[in-house]
């Protein structure tokens, strides 16, 4: 059964919601009890409305005060790195974890040292996380959420035109030719932001190659030229040539891509665990979640982290702003986060009473996996490279997918962007 959350008014009564539109609005109150968070804009109202209910539970139990700032997620980057940069930022905000996001902030001197909060509040991170947000010997956030990239299917679909769930990439391949020989679009692909092509390329090489490769990609130990990377866009752009994926993928933004899915008018959609409580809200169709498979194999998923909360070094409010952190690593918040907004935290949290449907609960098995490391998982690659790396990944991938740069082209660029 599809779980759904209701809000009561009195809830909200306390949170003051301000719309931001990048200027300088400052850290705002001097009252060292008031502080200011900033986040991206959510794809769905519906988890605006649940940071809301945890703002306000917040500010119940600890007295301290949350004035929350929203800003349009494709505004976020340069609206925050303004506003550090001015000393006018906010007190604690949500932004991607790795060195081209969370890194290039502490290069620049913007991130508030957690280092000895981590040790004082003994918070209890895994290890792989915190070293996505470790830089230059300093543990600079939080990282909220554990994620995978991989295949939602139409598993209605797929039944009524015979098909099984792919186990091999010619498996994939084969279903994808019947459903557009049905008139169903089967890959509901969108690059028009550009970022997608960076998760389409992540899920289709990790599973080819596995994730010890990966981790020696991205450490630089192999070539991104190499034979098995030029294969993976191979399978993109043949793909796009069979037209397998949405007409003009990078016209198509995320939400009309998404739209496509949920209206059964595409039947994949090749994206992140995170979207699968807004799957669950909008399909009236069973859904099933799979790896991007390999040549001879069901594939691996590729594991990382989403988004961590982080502190501005010039805040003033350093003591509220850190008490904030530890409330949303206690295990009654962490089994709050599993329950009401179907994400994983990045640290243990005892889910066996927890009722969850079962595409969530395979998703929050799979994030185990990857937690404990008993699993095989490949990476998503953007959140662990450069700028330079994933302008020049996300750049190339579009124009692969316009018929601008060959497979081999867009590998070249890759490597010498490292």
């Amino acid at each position: 059964m599809r779980k759904s959350t209701t809000l009561g008014a009195a809830a909200l009564v306390a949170l003051s919601l301000a719309a931001c539109t990048g200027g300088a609005p400052g850290q705002g109150d001097s009252d060292p009890d008031t502080i200011r968070f900033l986040i991206g804009q959510p794809e769905d109202t519906a988890d605006l409305d649940l940071t809301k209910e945890d703002l306000a539970a917040f500010e119940e139990e600890t007295g301290i005060t949350v004035k929350l700032d929203v800003v349009p997620s494709e505004n976020m980057r340069t609206v925050l790195q303004t506003q550090l940069r001015s000393g006018e930022g906010p007190d604690v905000f949500g932004y991607d974890t790795g060195p081209g996001f969370a890194g290039a902030l502490e290069e620049a001197g913007l991130l508030y040292d957690l280092t000895d909060a981590y040790s004082e509040n003994d918070w209890p991170i895994y290890d792989f996380a915190k070293e996505r947000v470790t830089f230059g010997g300093k543990l600079v956030g939080i990282p909220n959420e554990i994620e995978s990239v991989g295949l939602f299917y139409n598993k209605d679909i797929f039944a009524g035109l015979g098909l099984a769930q792919p186990e091999t990439l010619d498996d994939l391949t084969a279903a994808a030719e019947a459903i557009r020989d049905s008139g169903v679009i089967p890959f509901a692909v969108s690059d028009k932001e550009g970022w997608q092509g960076g998760h389409l390329l992540s899920m289709v090489l990790s599973s080819e190659v596995g994730g010890d490769a990966m981790e020696a990609l991205i450490a630089g130990e192999s070539s991104w030229d190499s034979p098995e990377v030029v294969g993976a866009l191979e399978v993109l752009a043949d793909y796009n040539a069979k037209k397998l994926l949405t007409p003009s993928p990078t016209a198509v933004t995320y939400d009309s891509a998404n739209a496509l899915f949920y209206s059964g008018k595409a039947a994949i959609n090749p994206t992140g665990s995170w979207l699968a409580q807004d799957i669950e809200r909008n399909v009236d169709f069973e859904v099933g979640y799979i790896p991007f498979p390999a040549a001879d194999s069901p594939g691996i998923f590729s594991g990382g982290l989403g988004s961590g909360l982080f502190i501005s070094k010039s805040t003033q409010k350093a003591d509220a702003a850190i008490e904030f952190l530890d409330w949303n690593l206690t295990p009654e918040h962490g089994k709050w986060q599993v329950e009401n907004q179907q994400s994983i935290p990045a640290f243990p949290v005892d889910t066996s009473d927890i009722e969850a449907t079962p595409l969530f609960t395979q998703i929050l098995a799979d994030a185990g996996a990857i937690a404990d490391g008993s699993g095989d998982f490949g990476y998503n690659v953007d959140v662990l490279m450069s700028d330079t790396f994933n302008e020049a990944m996300w750049d190339g991938i579009q124009a692969l997918l316009t018929g601008q740069k060959k497979p081999d082209q867009v590998a070249a660029d890759l490597e010498k962007n490292y």
